[in-house]
């Protein structure tokens, strides 16, 4: 109720005014009535369905997009729409989203203030600034195939391998920005790491799993998230990409075993690598551990010694503690190891491969070895 007259005209005034700033204040106008949508777009949701921004690039980050665009597609009520980020060049996310009508956008790409709820990152690679993770009102989800804080970093799934890890399992985090894999987790799963695995084959498997723990995870985010935990330092390790250096044998110090787990791992994508003669040789198609039967079984052979054997068409390799076998390499072309002994190795007494990084001490050796 109003006190008197006057203070009732004032007031009246005060509104038309309001109201005309409103109605004819252009930008003014456009700003407010976009904050107010925002607001009331956070104020009503509290579940799905969710409008998401992905952010990935390969394979592995395909079969979670793949999963959220059929959960749009399908009228289910868990993702309302759907835009992907993504890196320039001819790679698997951008031929999935383009190949399924979704938008696409080059990265860096920032422009989402109220047009999002989750952001979802798989495989991406690139650190997102803080700026941008906090116009997501729920924040941004992260797939990653291992059990953090173990194997945090680009690679987790190669040093799985290497390292003969028999249990992993993908994990969903919300991200935090400035450092990697270091966020609160929201949903984890167990997985067992089949024997003899690849690295590519146990790839394919945890992103299967890790696009279906996203669902899941997506379904209850709200609930989510109000019990999300901490990682513990207790057990973190960092798994770095795969380069050249990690392929290089160290005949002396390497296992049979470590050189399966090995070859499992890189060997698809980096050959391993040995020298023999000052030259660099790539080693191909590993066929594990072999049984080698010496002539002067009282010399024990020196790690690097090479044997062929001819019955199998192999080139064993004495390692720390027993033979491994090769069936062909690359000196200036990719030879058999029928061709390489032929070719090369029987014609000169140098039969040892020599480790990169004890190549003098190995060298000096070559004196006491005997086939």
């Amino acid at each position: 109720m109003w006190t008197n007259g006057k203070t009732a005209a004032a007031s009246l005034n005060m509104v038309n005014r309001v109201r005309q700033r409103f109605l004819h204040g252009g930008a003014w106008r456009r700003v407010a009535v976009g904050r107010q949508r925002c607001l009331c777009r956070l104020m009503s949701t509290s579940g799905p369905p969710w409008r998401i921004m992905f952010f990935g690039t390969d394979g592995f980050a395909v079969e979670s997009l793949k999963l959220l665009t059929s959960s749009r597609s399908s009228g289910k009520g868990l993702v309302e729409s759907l835009e992907v980020v993504t890196l320039p060049g001819d790679i698997p996310v951008k031929r999935f989203a383009q190949q399924n009508h979704l938008l696409v956008h080059s990265w860096p790409h920032e422009n989402v203030d109220g047009q999002f709820d989750i952001g979802v990152v798989v495989s991406f690679g690139c650190l997102l600034p803080e700026r941008l993770i906090k116009k997501f009102p729920y924040g941004i989800l992260n797939v990653h195939p291992s059990l953090l804080p173990r194997w945090r970093g680009p690679a987790p799934i190669y040093h799985t391998v290497m390292h003969g890890d028999t249990v992993t399992g993908v994990t969903i985090i919300q991200i935090r920005p400035h450092r990697f894999d270091v966020g609160p987790i929201l949903n984890q799963e167990l997985h067992q790491v089949p024997k003899k695995c690849t690295a590519e084959e146990l790839g394919a498997t945890l992103a299967t799993e890790g696009a279906h723990l996203l669902i899941d995870t997506l379904k209850t985010l709200p609930e989510r998230l109000a019990h999300k935990r901490e990682q513990g330092q207790a057990g973190a390790t960092f798994a770095p990409k795969i380069s050249t250096s990690m392929s290089w044998m160290v005949w002396e110090e390497q296992t049979c075993d470590q050189i399966d787990r090995l070859y499992r791992a890189i060997g698809p994508w980096i050959p391993l690598r040995t020298i023999w003669m000052d030259r660099t040789i790539k080693l191909l198609d590993f066929v594990g551990k072999c049984h080698v039967t010496l002539s002067d079984q009282r010399r024990r052979p020196v790690p690097g010694s090479v044997s062929y054997q001819k019955q199998s068409n192999t080139l064993a390799v004495c390692c720390k503690d027993g033979w491994v076998g090769f069936k062909a390499v690359v000196l200036k072309k990719r030879l058999t190891a029928a061709d390489f002994y032929n070719g090369y190795l029987h014609q000169t007494a140098d039969t040892l491969f020599v480790s990169r990084k004890t190549g003098t001490e190995a060298h000096q050796m070559r004196g006491n070895t005997m086939l």
